[in-house]
Order: C-alpha cells, then structure tokens, then sequence
C-alpha cells in the first residue's frame, strides 16, 4: 500500500462535518498531520461562570479529576440521512467538506434504515447550573437532535442557543438544575510545561481522564497546513492523549478549572498520535456570553491583513527595532486600524499591554472585546515606538449589535470599489468584499477583493443595496432563499456563486 493520505479537518464527533490570517509558527506540522478528532456511529453510551482558587500539589491529578469529571457530558446528535426517500437503492449524498479533503462522497445508508440515525457522539462541559453546557460547533452542526447524556447517566434532549463556527464553539443548554459546574480558569496564565488534564469521552468511553503537558500557547493550525482558514485560531497545544468522541470536552488545570476545549489533534490515521489542540478561555468566556446574551458573537476587528514579522520582511523593510510581532500588510477602508493611524509596514507589538509576538497572539487578544471597545496598541513604525487608543469597529465598519440572522452576521464585510479598480475591469459600478470569515459567503466560495457586480441580475452598487436584497430576500415567502452573485476578481477573472441563505 502507498503511505496513508494525511489530511486536515477539524476535530469531530461527528462521522459527517462541515466547519484572520495568521501565520505559521511551527514548521514541523504538515498540512498532512492534522486530522480529526471525528467518529463513526460510535457505540451507545448562580452565576454563568464560577471561578475557583484552589490549589493543588503539582503530582495530584486526583483532585482535579474528581471535581472535573461531573462537569463533562456525552452528546449525541441525530439527523435525517440527507436525500433519504428519493429513488431507491444504494446512493450517495455529499457533504462538501469531507469532498474537500477525502475527494468522494460519502455512501448513504439504506433506504430501510430508519428516518433519524446517529450522526455521531462528542462530548461538552456545564458551564452553569441550569443547564448551559459549551462544545464544538462542529460536533452538533446539522444536527436535527442533540441528547446529551450526565455522568450519572441522566439523558436530555438540547436546545442550540447559538454557534459561531469561527471559533468552532457551541452552546447548548438541557432543562436541568443544580448541575455540577466546571468553574471557568484563566487560560492566558498557562505556562508552557504546566499539567493539564483532558476529559472526555474518547470511542464512547465516558468520563475518560487523560493528562499531559502544555506544550505551546497560541498556536495556529491551518496556516502550517496551507490549508483553508478555519477562522480564529489561537489553540493551546499539549500532549493530553485526546481521541475520536473528546472532541468539546475539557482542558482542565490541576485547580480543576476550565482552561480550554478539546478540538483537534495531530495525527495521521485519524487517532490520537502525539498532540491535541484545544480553543483556550480567554476566547471562550467572550464567545459564549454574546451567544447566550445576543445568539450571535459580536465580532470586534482592527480591519488589517497581517503576518507574522520574520527575517526576510524584517530584512526587506529595513526593520531593525524588534525580531518578534505582526506585521501590517494593508489596512481596510472603514475600520478601526485607519480611523486610529495605524499604516501598511507597521509593526503591532502589543495589545492592552499583552504581547503580540505572532498573528494568533493578535488574534486572540482582539477577539475578547466587542465593537465599541477601547484598546490600547502598541506599534513600531520607522524603527520607533508608538501607541495609539483604538475603538473597535465591527466588520461593517460601526458599533452596532449583531443579532442572530442579521445583515451584520453573515461573516462578510463590504467597501465601494475604487473607480480605478472599475475602470481597470471595465465597469461602472461594483461592491467590493474587503472582508471574508466563516458564514455562508464562504461557504458559497467568495474570496476578499471580489467585486460583486449583480445579485440576482440586480446591479449592486454600494452596500447598502446588497443589504436592501438580503432583506428582500429573507422576507420572501418561499423556501428557496438564495443570492445569485456575479462579478469579478481584481485580476479580471469572473465568477457566479450560489450563497444560500436558507439556513438563516
């Protein structure tokens, strides 16, 4: 046999799933090493966050485990097999994620099965006693049902209260009370060789404790794979041993706080081999109360294309001052980062006083706050040392609440095209994307600098009418609701894309 194809795709529990530049600061993972924490049908089985201050000596792992275990649930999601009931026989249905990386369809189960089957198990972690429970967007994506099951073999059917695909993280909430609660820690006070336990339930063996170290902070995936973005990464690495079905679980310290959630690992067949991955609280805590508070995450930007600084554009733009930050690429029209000063060749250093050392640092600083925010940037231009206050815009360039369904929330942000970009294309009017993230203009295969020319064979000419035929759209009375995209790229080459609001 030939050596086994590696692939990357996000950490599942799932056997179906479907899913801020940053820069590689590792070069000995390979698009090819990281895989899914994904399973096949696997077998049966006060306040929103507590803090806490206890200590524990650094060879116990006893009372961690004792105070943890309570606080991780099985889920199990449900759905309809799609294209069930149309034709007979043996068929196929695709999802186009697992086409993506595995390059063939997936074969559909029998017509006789029954309507809802298993789509896969993972697990998640009660972060309130009456019921709100965090995981992977990933493990209940798609889902028609979600049980999730306690430790002490309890079962409830779920609600989703919101997802944001970006971070890869869920929440859920069941009907319960006085539910053992994982109190939430703080992430960013993780060093680098500190114990940390994984709880889970790997191959449908519930409350499975594992332990390891931290073997890195910040660290970005998708970029070391030259893969697709899979949003904001900014991933706490260790050694845990994490397997199919931990995916949502928790990363706990040896206090039994709550320090992260499980959500992919590094591996070439599929299990654990080596290293796992997990989304860190300080990214939680703000992603998960704009979900329970407005069912959407109000996404703060700085509007800037950036990478990590390394020695050739060190050597290239004569910086000499520092050999460790985020470099400024460009900076986006209507956004936060040109209405403060900050310009292309900069160098961002720090935010609030927290050091920016790569992009995924940058990210996960930035993604604590909200639109109307003040933060303070720190930044090296001309070899000299600045710093500016910066209030945080959202992707449409103001400070207006996203809610779930919004125009504001489809992952997308926009800017007039320039007339010599027009003139260059040969057309009188466009809309430019200045901005994509995770959300269904992604999805449909729109990349920033596409210059939309027509919706639906309506001419488009600031956002403002692509916001009118969102609108128009939604109110529309059929179940068919999606957005016919024409236009061009900046190179001239033309595209037609099928955004599907349906979902929305």
């Amino acid at each position: 046999m030939k050596t086994p194809m590696k692939y990357i795709l996000m950490a599942a529990a799932t056997a179906v799933v479907c899913s801020a530049v940053t820069a590689v600061t590792v070069n000995a993972l390979t698009s090819d090493n990281i895989q899914a924490i994904a399973s096949e049908q696997a077998p049966e089985r006060g306040s929103f966050f507590t803090v806490a201050n206890s200590v524990t000596p650094a060879n116990d792992f006893t009372k961690a485990a004792e105070s943890t275990i309570n606080g991780v649930v099985s889920i199990k999601s449900f759905s309809t097999p799609r294209g069930y009931g149309q034709g007979g026989g043996q068929g196929f249905f695709g999802d186009p994620f697992l086409e993506y990386f595995f390059g063939q369809p997936q074969q559909r189960q029998p017509q006789q099965q029954p309507r809802e089957q298993q789509r896969g198990l993972g697990s998640g972690v009660i972060i309130s006693k009456d019921g709100y429970i965090v995981t992977n967007n990933h493990v209940i994506d798609e889902a028609e049902r979600l049980e999730v099951t306690l430790n002490d073999n309890r079962t409830f059917d779920a609600t989703v209260i919101g997802t944001d695909p970006s971070t890869d993280l869920a929440l859920i909430k069941i009907d319960a009370t006085e539910l053992p609660v994982i109190p939430m820690g703080d992430s960013e006070g993780l060093k680098v060789g500190e114990w940390v336990l994984a709880v889970g339930n790997p191959f449908g063996f519930t409350s499975t404790v594992t332990t390891g170290i931290v073997s890195a902070k910040s660290r970005s995936i998708s970029g070391v794979s030259h893969s697709r973005p899979m949003g904001i990464e900014s991933y706490i690495q260790t050694d845990a041993a994490v397997n199919p079905g931990n995916s949502g679980g928790a990363l706990v310290n040896l206090s039994g706080e709550l320090i992260g959630i499980n959500t992919a690992i590094y591996s070439q067949t599929g299990n654990y081999a080596g290293y796992s991955f997990a989304i860190p609280t300080s990214i939680v805590k703000k992603v998960v109360s704009d979900l329970r508070q407005f069912g959407t995450v109000q996404r703060a930007m700085l509007g800037v294309s950036i990478s990590d600084l390394t020695a050739d554009i060190a050597r290239e733009k004569g910086i000499t001052a520092v050999s460790k930050g985020v470099y400024v690429g460009a900076v986006s029209e209507r956004s936060s980062a040109r209405e403060a000063g900050i310009q292309e060749d900069d160098v961002i250093v720090s935010v609030n006083g927290v050091a920016t050392d790569n992009s995924a640092q940058l990210q996960e600083q930035i993604s604590k706050y909200r639109p109307g925010d003040k933060v303070k940037v720190e930044y090296i231009r001309d070899n000299k040392r600045h710093s500016v206050d910066i209030k945080l815009l959202n992707p449409q360039g103001n400070t207006s609440v996203t809610k779930a369904g919004d125009f504001a929330d489809l992952g997308v942000a926009f800017k007039k095209a320039d007339k010599a970009l027009l003139r260059q294309l040969g057309i009188d009017s466009g809309v430019q994307v200045a901005h994509v993230e995770e959300g269904v203009f992604a999805d449909a295969g729109i990349r920033k600098g596409f210059v939309i020319v027509s919706i639906n064979d309506t001419r488009m000419s600031s956002q403002e009418d692509i916001e009118k035929m969102y609108k128009a759209i939604m109110r529309g009375n059929t179940d068919e609701k999606v957005m016919i995209v024409r236009g061009l790229y900046p190179t001239g080459k033309r595209g037609i894309y099928a955004v599907d609001l349906s979902s929305r």
